[in-house]
Protein backbone atom coordinates (compact mmCIF):
# COMPACT_ATOMS: atom_id res chain seq x y z
CA UNK A 1 0.00 0.00 0.00
CA UNK A 2 1.65 3.12 -1.27
CA UNK A 3 -1.08 5.84 0.31
CA UNK A 4 -3.98 5.81 2.59
CA UNK A 5 -7.20 5.15 1.68
CA UNK A 6 -9.51 8.77 2.61
CA UNK A 7 -6.94 11.48 1.70
CA UNK A 8 -4.13 9.55 -0.47
CA UNK A 9 -1.64 10.15 2.26
CA UNK A 10 1.71 8.80 0.88
CA UNK A 11 3.39 6.05 3.54
CA UNK A 12 6.79 5.74 4.73
CA UNK A 13 8.21 1.93 3.39
CA UNK A 14 10.71 -0.21 5.29
CA UNK A 15 14.19 0.88 4.78
CA UNK A 16 13.28 3.95 2.68
CA UNK A 17 16.26 6.76 2.23
CA UNK A 18 14.66 10.44 2.74
CA UNK A 19 12.13 9.91 4.67
CA UNK A 20 10.97 13.53 5.58
CA UNK A 21 9.78 13.89 1.87
CA UNK A 22 7.29 11.45 2.20
CA UNK A 23 6.40 12.77 5.81
CA UNK A 24 6.48 16.26 4.31
CA UNK A 25 3.81 16.05 1.74
CA UNK A 26 1.74 13.87 3.82
CA UNK A 27 1.73 16.74 6.24
CA UNK A 28 1.13 18.88 3.59
CA UNK A 29 -2.47 17.04 2.30
CA UNK A 30 -3.43 17.32 5.57
CA UNK A 31 -2.75 21.09 6.07
CA UNK A 32 -4.66 21.58 3.03
CA UNK A 33 -7.66 19.19 3.35
CA UNK A 34 -8.42 19.24 7.21
CA UNK A 35 -10.53 21.22 7.58
CA UNK A 36 -10.77 22.21 3.57
CA UNK A 37 -11.15 25.85 2.63
CA UNK A 38 -11.12 26.47 -1.29
CA UNK A 39 -9.95 29.63 -2.27
CA UNK A 40 -12.46 29.30 -5.48
CA UNK A 41 -13.45 26.49 -7.90
CA UNK A 42 -14.04 28.92 -10.75
CA UNK A 43 -10.37 29.86 -11.26
CA UNK A 44 -9.02 28.19 -14.30
CA UNK A 45 -5.33 29.68 -14.69
CA UNK A 46 -3.36 28.98 -11.31
CA UNK A 47 -2.50 32.06 -9.32
CA UNK A 48 0.58 34.27 -9.77
CA UNK A 49 1.25 34.42 -6.23
CA UNK A 50 -0.24 31.95 -4.02
CA UNK A 51 0.59 30.92 -0.43
CA UNK A 52 1.82 27.78 0.42
CA UNK A 53 -1.54 25.60 2.36
CA UNK A 54 -4.09 27.25 -0.19
CA UNK A 55 -6.19 25.10 -1.83
CA UNK A 56 -8.13 25.50 -5.52
CA UNK A 57 -10.91 22.98 -6.93
CA UNK A 58 -9.97 23.01 -10.62
CA UNK A 59 -12.31 23.75 -12.73
CA UNK A 60 -12.86 22.27 -16.63
CA UNK A 61 -10.80 24.22 -19.36
CA UNK A 62 -7.80 24.80 -16.75
CA UNK A 63 -4.06 25.79 -18.12
CA UNK A 64 -0.94 25.88 -17.15
CA UNK A 65 0.20 24.04 -14.00
CA UNK A 66 -2.77 22.82 -13.38
CA UNK A 67 -3.54 21.78 -17.18
CA UNK A 68 -5.19 18.22 -17.14
CA UNK A 69 -5.93 18.13 -13.74
CA UNK A 70 -10.11 19.24 -14.05
CA UNK A 71 -11.78 17.89 -10.95
CA UNK A 72 -8.81 17.68 -9.27
CA UNK A 73 -8.36 19.83 -5.80
CA UNK A 74 -4.38 21.39 -6.36
CA UNK A 75 -2.84 22.39 -2.70
CA UNK A 76 0.17 24.99 -2.58
CA UNK A 77 3.10 23.18 -1.35
CA UNK A 78 6.50 23.96 -1.32
CA UNK A 79 6.49 26.21 -4.29
CA UNK A 80 4.44 23.75 -6.51
CA UNK A 81 1.17 21.74 -6.55
CA UNK A 82 -0.06 18.66 -4.89
CA UNK A 83 -3.29 17.40 -6.90
CA UNK A 84 -5.79 15.26 -4.70
CA UNK A 85 -8.84 13.38 -6.44
CA UNK A 86 -11.80 14.36 -3.99
CA UNK A 87 -14.40 11.75 -2.99
CA UNK A 88 -18.35 11.99 -2.65
CA UNK A 89 -19.37 13.48 0.69
CA UNK A 90 -16.24 15.29 1.43
CA UNK A 91 -17.09 18.95 2.60
CA UNK A 92 -15.39 21.80 2.02
CA UNK A 93 -16.07 26.14 2.18
CA UNK A 94 -15.71 27.69 -0.70
CA UNK A 95 -14.29 30.94 0.46
CA UNK A 96 -15.27 32.86 -2.58
CA UNK A 97 -18.86 32.48 -2.38
CA UNK A 98 -19.41 32.15 1.07
CA UNK A 99 -20.77 28.70 1.26
CA UNK A 100 -19.93 25.68 2.44
CA UNK A 101 -20.27 22.86 -0.10
CA UNK A 102 -20.26 18.77 -0.48
CA UNK A 103 -18.57 16.96 -3.36
CA UNK A 104 -21.18 14.79 -4.56
CA UNK A 105 -18.86 12.81 -6.97
CA UNK A 106 -19.52 14.96 -10.13
CA UNK A 107 -18.73 18.31 -8.54
CA UNK A 108 -19.10 20.64 -5.69
CA UNK A 109 -22.82 21.44 -4.62
CA UNK A 110 -22.59 24.72 -2.59
CA UNK A 111 -25.11 24.72 -0.09
CA UNK A 112 -26.24 20.84 -0.11
CA UNK A 113 -28.55 20.39 2.95
CA UNK A 114 -28.97 16.45 1.50
CA UNK A 115 -27.55 14.99 -1.62
CA UNK A 116 -28.60 11.86 -3.59
CA UNK A 117 -25.79 8.92 -5.16
CA UNK A 118 -26.88 11.16 -8.20
CA UNK A 119 -26.37 14.77 -6.95
CA UNK A 120 -30.09 15.50 -5.89
CA UNK A 121 -30.71 17.38 -2.74
CA UNK A 122 -32.06 20.32 -0.76
CA UNK A 123 -29.76 23.12 -1.55
CA UNK A 124 -29.88 26.65 1.34
CA UNK A 125 -28.27 29.68 -0.83
CA UNK A 126 -28.24 33.62 0.39
CA UNK A 127 -28.01 35.74 -2.35
CA UNK A 128 -26.82 39.07 -1.29
CA UNK A 129 -26.16 42.28 -2.75
CA UNK A 130 -25.54 45.81 -1.91
CA UNK A 131 -28.42 48.12 -3.69
CA UNK A 132 -27.30 51.75 -4.07
CA UNK A 133 -30.93 53.22 -3.77
CA UNK A 134 -32.42 54.98 -7.03
CA UNK A 135 -34.26 58.40 -6.40
CA UNK A 136 -37.78 58.05 -6.17
CA UNK A 137 -40.87 56.17 -4.64
CA UNK A 138 -39.60 52.71 -5.02
CA UNK A 139 -35.84 50.97 -5.89
CA UNK A 140 -35.12 47.84 -6.76
CA UNK A 141 -31.93 45.82 -7.02
CA UNK A 142 -33.54 43.50 -9.50
CA UNK A 143 -34.36 39.72 -9.66
CA UNK A 144 -32.37 38.21 -6.24
CA UNK A 145 -35.08 35.92 -5.86
CA UNK A 146 -34.65 32.48 -8.66
CA UNK A 147 -37.16 30.79 -10.41
CA UNK A 148 -38.26 27.56 -8.73
CA UNK A 149 -37.13 28.66 -5.20
CA UNK A 150 -38.84 28.76 -2.06
CA UNK A 151 -37.67 32.05 -0.07
CA UNK A 152 -37.66 31.48 4.25
CA UNK A 153 -37.08 35.58 4.47
CA UNK A 154 -35.01 38.37 3.54
CA UNK A 155 -33.06 40.44 5.69
CA UNK A 156 -31.76 43.87 5.19
CA UNK A 157 -28.88 46.37 6.90
CA UNK A 158 -28.32 50.06 5.82
CA UNK A 159 -24.77 50.77 5.05
CA UNK A 160 -25.36 54.36 4.08
CA UNK A 161 -27.39 56.04 5.72
CA UNK A 162 -31.04 57.13 3.70
CA UNK A 163 -31.80 60.72 3.04
CA UNK A 164 -35.00 61.77 1.48
CA UNK A 165 -38.44 62.82 2.05
CA UNK A 166 -39.50 59.70 3.34
CA UNK A 167 -40.34 58.81 7.14
CA UNK A 168 -39.71 54.69 6.32
CA UNK A 169 -39.30 51.97 3.66
CA UNK A 170 -41.29 48.37 2.92
CA UNK A 171 -39.08 45.44 1.87
CA UNK A 172 -41.02 43.14 -0.60
CA UNK A 173 -41.65 42.13 -4.16
CA UNK A 174 -44.04 42.69 -6.53
CA UNK A 175 -47.67 42.89 -5.13
CA UNK A 176 -46.45 42.38 -1.78
CA UNK A 177 -44.17 46.14 -0.92
CA UNK A 178 -44.00 44.58 2.72
CA UNK A 179 -43.75 41.19 2.79
CA UNK A 180 -40.37 41.56 4.64
CA UNK A 181 -41.23 44.50 6.64
CA UNK A 182 -42.47 48.14 7.05
CA UNK A 183 -41.93 50.67 8.81
CA UNK A 184 -38.05 50.50 8.47
CA UNK A 185 -35.15 52.74 9.87
CA UNK A 186 -33.18 55.03 7.88
CA UNK A 187 -29.98 55.58 9.92
CA UNK A 188 -26.80 53.56 9.03
CA UNK A 189 -26.78 50.17 10.51
CA UNK A 190 -30.93 49.90 10.48
CA UNK A 191 -31.96 46.60 9.73
CA UNK A 192 -34.57 44.50 8.72
CA UNK A 193 -35.52 40.44 9.33
CA UNK A 194 -38.54 39.13 7.14
CA UNK A 195 -38.75 36.27 8.65
CA UNK A 196 -42.11 34.32 6.41
CA UNK A 197 -44.73 32.88 8.79
CA UNK A 198 -44.91 30.18 5.87
CA UNK A 199 -41.98 29.82 3.26
CA UNK A 200 -43.27 30.77 -0.35
CA UNK A 201 -42.46 29.37 -3.54
CA UNK A 202 -41.79 31.34 -6.82
CA UNK A 203 -42.16 30.31 -10.08
CA UNK A 204 -40.22 33.11 -11.65
CA UNK A 205 -37.61 35.08 -11.30
CA UNK A 206 -38.82 37.78 -9.02
CA UNK A 207 -37.44 40.88 -8.00
CA UNK A 208 -37.14 42.83 -4.73
CA UNK A 209 -38.46 45.86 -4.31
CA UNK A 210 -37.78 48.68 -1.35
CA UNK A 211 -40.65 51.41 -1.23
CA UNK A 212 -40.49 54.72 0.32
CA UNK A 213 -43.15 55.55 2.97
CA UNK A 214 -44.12 58.96 3.46
CA UNK A 215 -41.92 60.66 0.98
CA UNK A 216 -39.47 59.89 -1.68
CA UNK A 217 -35.43 57.94 -1.55
CA UNK A 218 -32.66 60.23 -2.50
CA UNK A 219 -29.76 58.32 -1.25
CA UNK A 220 -28.48 55.53 0.54
CA UNK A 221 -27.45 52.31 0.04
CA UNK A 222 -28.99 48.86 1.77
CA UNK A 223 -27.58 45.15 2.23
CA UNK A 224 -30.01 42.73 0.72
CA UNK A 225 -30.10 38.76 1.71
CA UNK A 226 -32.44 36.74 0.43
CA UNK A 227 -32.72 33.21 1.95
CA UNK A 228 -33.85 30.62 -0.20
CA UNK A 229 -34.11 26.55 -0.42
CA UNK A 230 -34.11 25.28 -4.06
CA UNK A 231 -34.37 21.21 -5.07
CA UNK A 232 -31.08 20.42 -7.16
CA UNK A 233 -31.73 17.82 -10.15
CA UNK A 234 -30.14 14.22 -10.07
CA UNK A 235 -26.82 14.12 -12.87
Amino acid sequence: MVGTVQLGLPLVAAAQAQKHVTVNEALARLDGLVPMVLVSRAVAIPPAAPEDGQVWAVPAGASGDWAGQEGMLAIRSGGGWIFVAPRAGWRAFLLDEGAQAVYGGAGWVAGALSLSAHGAGLVARVIEVDHVLDPGSSSSPGFLIPSNAVVIGATARVVVAITGTLSGWRLGNPGADDRFGAGLGLAAGSWARGVLGQPTAFYAPTQVVLTAEGGNFAAGTVRIAVHVLELALPD
